[in-house]
């Protein structure tokens, strides 16, 4: 098997095992601080640290690569993950919010460490000027991950059920060892090392695409979770009386196939001219216009049940499109030596959308319900639109120029 192949497949194989433990305890954390009486906007919080320390993890997280090597960057994640699994497994009178939230503070940084080392590797192990190649390992890569955190969800709500919280928790915690075992001893040292290391003020020297690009991804996680984080599962649980288990269930299949979607949107632009901004801000303004026909549906009366399965099956696939062009293009206008830092800038926007959605879909499903949220989303969506508007159709990103503070 060819060498970059090889590691492909082991930096893919770790980031799946990593992935199911990331679905397993966002699921996990959701229905049992549900079931000990926690309000939408209390277990929204849970979470705040989740989402800021990623932020902070994706500012340096690119310049710890290019010190480090992207592969202990990944080892780093999984072993923090495993600290974290462990971390709730004591009895409910710790479980206060304050110590769950640090708790989540370090799966935050262990899910972006393990991320941006995964991703940025990819870039390095195809070829210079292999951009269909990368397009679809890269398509792969984000789309199995996706499937996987799905069946994570899935796994989280089943063994909630089987094992109850704890047991839950440390079976997780064991599989991530033996995926940290494996990974440690099939890929090589320094992945993504820059010879003389990186100046840290180069987190901050970016492009204008890259900037751009960034920005647009903000508003765009943010659109998704707003309403999907904490709104869609407590809704399914208390409007729509769904059992934990269908909860997890529904919500795994989903995102199964949002990556299963995901990870065939090469094949979708094969014919088509080289992806870029008038790419980006046409399927992101077909995409606002789905949750905003959601909301307006719900308004009007319509079986909130089957309007909530209708359109989340479209939002899987206008999504998918979205999340995968941005994902490419992020990795196709980095310059190889450096693309962890430009990953780690892209991912820390992303971390702040989600941020951003994962509060407000606490707040605004407490104060507006499940329409409320539809409507921020489809509005953060079309800033999205707005801002990818301004970039450029391609780039080459071996002589970008244009960089901007």
């Amino acid at each position: 098997m060819e060498q970059g192949l090889r590691h492909y497949l082991t930096v893919t194989g770790g980031y799946w095992a990593f992935t199911i433990t990331d679905g397993a305890i966002r699921m996990l954390v959701v229905l049992y601080f549900h079931q000990l009486g926690y309000s939408p906007l209390s277990i929204a919080m849970l979470f705040l640290f989740y989402e800021f320390f990623g932020i902070v993890t994706n500012l340096v997280g690119g310049w710890l690569g290019a010190h480090l090597g992207l592969n202990r960057c990944m080892h780093i994640g999984m072993l923090l993950q495993i600290a974290a699994l462990l971390m709730l497994t004591v009895p409910d009178g710790w479980l206060g919010v304050a110590y769950v939230m640090a708790a989540q503070a370090l799966s935050g940084i262990a899910k972006d460490l393990n991320k941006m080392g995964a991703k940025a590797g990819v870039k390095l192990l195809v070829p210079a000027g292999s951009d269909s190649r990368l397009f679809r390992w890269v398509a792969l890569l984000t789309g199995s991950k996706n499937a996987l955190k799905g069946a994570g969800f899935f796994i989280g709500a089943a063994l909630l059920a089987q094992l109850g919280f704890r047991g839950a928790l440390v079976a997780l915690a064991a599989m991530l060892t033996i995926a940290l075992l494996l990974t440690w001893w099939l890929l090589p040292e320094g992945l993504g090392r820059t010879r003389g290391g990186a100046k840290f003020s180069r987190i901050f020297s970016k492009t204008a695409a890259v900037n751009r690009l960034s920005a647009a991804r903000f508003f765009l996680f943010g659109a998704r979770d707003v309403w999907f984080v904490v709104a869609l599962p407590v809704f399914l649980y208390d409007q729509l009386g769904w059992s934990f288990t269908s909860v997890g269930s529904f919500l795994a299949l989903w995102v199964i196939g949002y990556g299963i979607v995901q990870s065939m949107v090469p094949l979708l632009f094969r014919r088509a001219a080289p992806v870029g901004g008038r790419t980006l801000a046409v399927w992101a303004a077909i995409l606002s216009l789905l949750p905003a026909s959601m909301a307006g549906l719900l308004l009007y009366g319509v079986d909130a049940e089957m309007v909530v399965m209708a359109g989340l099956a479209g939002f899987a696939i206008l999504f998918a499109i979205n999340s995968s062009v941005h994902s490419f293009l992020i990795v196709a206008w980095s310059q190889r030596e450096q693309v962890s830092m430009n990953v780690g800038f892209y991912y820390m926007a992303n971390a702040g959308g989600r941020l951003a959605g994962t509060v407000l879909s606490g707040l605004i499903y407490q104060y507006q319900g499940i329409s409320g949220c539809l409507g921020w989303s489809a509005a953060l969506i079309l800033m999205a639109a707005l801002i990818s508007m301004a970039l450029p159709e391609q780039v080459d990103s071996d002589h970008q120029s244009g960089v901007c503070g």
